[in-house]
């Protein structure tokens, strides 16, 4: 009995480095989505919209810097990306407050808003780490109607940034 016990054990440590290896790794940056006005994966989230594995992960849209995605170019989160999916537009004033729920904090070096084909928006944090939500005044300035706002969280210690969209009707 012993010796199977002494078995058991050297072949738990052998394979126990194997397991280490081929495990996917988990992500250690950064984490967080737009929660108001709902974003399109915030909607996935709460199942206002029909969604592949987004519904389970709002927060994980992250990128390279400088895309103009609403998936961050990643490839299991191109639905987004979907303009006629049927996603849910919040009417929202000119001026409208954006809420990111952030899942995990990293310093912050810049947040951007996108619409009409251009930035409307910046916000400097300079290296910061946020709270648990940070929120923004957006001025959508001369734009009006429908919109999809691109917003995206630049990392200030990482080449990444998490992405995300919301669908609007400004007034």
């Amino acid at each position: 009995m012993k010796s199977k016990k002494v078995l058991a054990a050297a072949i738990g440590a052998g394979i126990a480095p194997l397991l280490a290896v081929s495990l996917p790794a988990g992500n250690a940056s950064a984490h967080g989505y737009i929660s108001s006005p709902p974003s399109r994966q915030a909607q996935c989230a709460a199942g206002l919209v029909p969604c592949g594995s987004i519904k389970y992960e709002p927060q994980s849209v992250e990128g390279r810097k400088g895309l103009m995605s609403c998936s961050g170019g990643n490839a299991a989160f191109a639905e987004l990306d979907n303009d006629s999916k049927g996603w849910k537009v919040t009417p929202v004033s000119r001026t409208t407050g954006f809420t990111w729920r952030l899942t995990a904090r990293h310093a912050t070096s810049t947040w951007q808003y996108y619409a009409g084909g251009r930035k409307i928006a910046e916000f400097n944090d300079g290296g910061a780490r946020p709270g648990e939500t940070v929120t923004h005044q957006v001025n959508f300035g001369s734009l009006s109607g429908k919109q999809k706002v691109l917003a995206v969280w630049n990392i200030a210690d990482t080449p990444n940034a998490f992405y995300a969209c919301v669908d609007v009707n400004v007034s």
